[in-house]
């Protein structure tokens, strides 16, 4: 996502997308025609364009949801429940369909394509579609001091969610949170990166063939203002899942409208690897933890902290592991590693690459960046060593398929070399023991820690997703995640009518006797209750 938050917009609620060839240009910009051209990683063809429209647009866009919004929350969760699973059946039929177009627009295999995106949101919305009325009921609340009372906690819809989705994952990240907000009761407008603008066009329409309102999932498209401009045109609440630098815009912009926002912001996720850990499983599971969608995952194992004992075999096993890996385009089921969404990412793995050499740090195996003059991007599955914590590849998040591997003395010195950063996303532990896992896990500060297993919890909906630091604020999917698309309204009912001694008039016996009342209730020991109750005042 660009990096400003402007005045001026330019996006359209439902843009057309084009297929004519033309000239390339810079991806992710704004052409003389005023498009969005998307150009595959995989091959540098031109996939589509999209029409980037006005600020009144938007705001029309965010018009027409909230209406359509108000309809949609007087049905009742069966009837949305009807929709929704509609939409993941066709999702399903689709796949094929939807796989091909992702791994086109951003450049991650087929197979991420279906593992990562397509069926996590099918069973995302299964999961929500019979969950949500449970989730969402009432929730009573019982007052100890006022038993004559009767209280709960009502969950209600809170209108209008503006989702502001990145390019790495630009289909399960905005229509797995769009599913929650939808089952309870919302409308959704997301604004999609200007890099893989295209599949949101796609969802829209699979979601309006599937019944839902028109309106009440809308796309609007263009750069960083686009998302500024819908900051303020009325939405109810702000996902935004993006860079720190962003990130702190969206916040600032959300607390000037004085609506919600949560904030998922990336991180520089550690793996714990102890002399007890069963190499052959962590070497690949780790692997996949630093290497699948070219590393492009917010999760991603992007530092591993291995016991000195072990480090040789572990840094043979996973570096062996990385050279059988196929790189290529990715829109084939025999290629493992995909292409780079973004020329902006190659160059910035290039800049941490071209640090840690200089300060001296050993490719194991890879190393290699390749751009053709097509204008596809592809980057190597590389290992280091020797690498340090003052290199930007430990310190800075490189979004790409890096794997440095460091080692540590005592699982005291591990711990505090993972939680030296300024991220807290996710975290990984390495053991046979379960006791050990559990243990290290409460002293590492990120939102998931995971014992002998990377990446899979994200595309859990059970799991509330989220970080600590620099990763964000707040979380989304689960229980939590779904409630906080809703006001939390508590309402309090009386049994029957009870005096009390704190309304008018006041006067001295009704403060003797409230603080005779307290003082026996809350006081420490039966002999000063007693002496409470029935002594002078």
């Amino acid at each position: 996502m660009a990096e400003s938050v402007q005045q001026n917009a330019s996006v359209s609620p439902a843009p057309a997308v084009l297929g004519a060839q033309q000239p390339q240009r810079a991806q992710g910009s704004i052409t003389p025609q005023g498009t969005l051209a998307v150009y595959e990683p995989g091959s540098g063809k031109l996939l589509g364009e999209v029409r980037v429209a006005t600020r009144e647009q938007v705001r029309e866009t965010v018009l027409v949801a909230s209406a359509a919004q108000a309809e949609w929350a007087r049905k009742s969760f069966a009837e949305r429940r009807e929709v929704l699973l509609r939409f993941k059946d066709l999702l399903l039929q689709r796949a094929d369909e939807f796989c091909d177009h992702i791994t086109r627009e951003n450049g991650k295999t087929r197979n991420e394509s279906l593992f990562m995106e397509v069926l996590p949101v099918a069973d995302a919305v299964n999961w929500y579609a019979r969950h949500a009325s449970k989730l969402l009921k009432d929730e009573k609340l019982s007052l100890h001091m006022f038993p004559h009372k009767k209280s709960y906690l009502r969950f209600y819809p809170r209108g209008v969610i503006g989702l502001i989705s990145p390019w790495n994952y630009p289909f399960s990240i905005p229509t797995g949170d769009a599913v929650a907000a939808l089952m309870a009761g919302n409308a959704v407008v997301v604004k999609p990166s200007e890099y893989t603008p295209l599949i949101m066009e796609k969802t829209r329409a699979l979601f309006e063939e599937a019944g839902l309102p028109r309106g009440l999932f809308a796309v609007v498209q263009g750069k960083g203002e686009v998302g500024a401009e819908m900051i303020r045109a009325g939405v109810n609440m702000i996902v935004f899942t993006g860079s720190v630098a962003t990130g702190k815009k969206v916040n600032v912009a959300a607390a000037e409208q004085m609506i919600p926002c949560v904030l998922e912001l990336g991180g520089k996720d550690p793996a714990i690897v102890l002399a007890d850990a069963d190499l052959d499983s962590a070497a690949k599971k780790i692997a996949w933890g630093a290497f699948a969608n070219s590393g492009q995952t917010c999760a991603s194992v992007e530092r591993v902290y291995v016991h000195e004992s072990i480090a040789g075999p572990f840094t043979d096993k996973v570096a062996a592991l990385a050279r059988t890996l196929r790189q290529g385009e990715p829109n084939q089921h025999d290629v493992d590693i995909g292409a780079m969404t973004t020329q902006m990412q190659v160059d910035l793995i290039q800049r941490h690459l071209d640090d840690a050499r200089a300060r001296g740090a050993k490719i194991v195996t890879g190393g290699e960046i390749t751009v053709t003059k097509e204008g596809a991007r592809f980057v190597q599955p590389t290992v280091l060593t020797g690498t340090t914590s003052e290199m930007a590849i430990i310190r800075d998040e490189t979004f790409g398929p890096m794997l440095p591997v460091m080692t540590f003395k005592t699982e005291e010195e591990a711990v505090r070399l993972a939680n030296d950063s300024a991220y807290g996303l996710s975290a990984y532990v390495f053991t046979r023991s379960k006791a050990k896992a559990d243990a290290i896990a409460n002293q590492l500060m990120a939102g998931t820690v995971m014992h002998n297993d990377t990446l899979y919890t994200h595309a859990a909906p059970e799991t509330p997703w989220g970080g600590v630091k620099s990763s964000g604020l707040g979380r989304v999917h689960g229980k939590h995640g779904m409630r906080d698309f809703c006001e939390v309204r508590h309402v309090n009912l009386e049994h029957f009518n009870f005096p009390a001694f704190w309304y008018y008039p006041y006067s001295r016996e009704a403060w003797s006797k409230g603080l005779r009342v307290y003082r026996t209730l809350l006081g420490a020991g039966l002999s000063n209750k007693l002496k409470a109750l029935f002594g002078k005042h």
